[in-house]
């Protein structure tokens, strides 16, 4: 995972607390996911679109 390690990665959460400090990270985390959560709707309701078109296309067609 690009080249990072545990220690790496210890010292990334490490210096994530220092600055934002362990009461604000839950509220990091559920803001994370909840964008994570929109944008895979996203892009789910993109290919049901396309999926849509496409058949409305192919029945146009007959």
């Amino acid at each position: 995972m690009f080249g990072l390690g545990m220690p790496e990665l210890i010292v990334i959460l490490v210096i994530i607390v220092i600055i934002f400090g362990a009461g604000k990270l839950p509220e990091i985390g559920s803001g994370i996911g909840k964008g994570i959560k929109n944008f895979k709707k996203a892009t789910s309701e993109d290919d049901d679109s396309k999926k849509i078109n496409e058949s409305d296309e192919e029945n146009s067609k007959q």
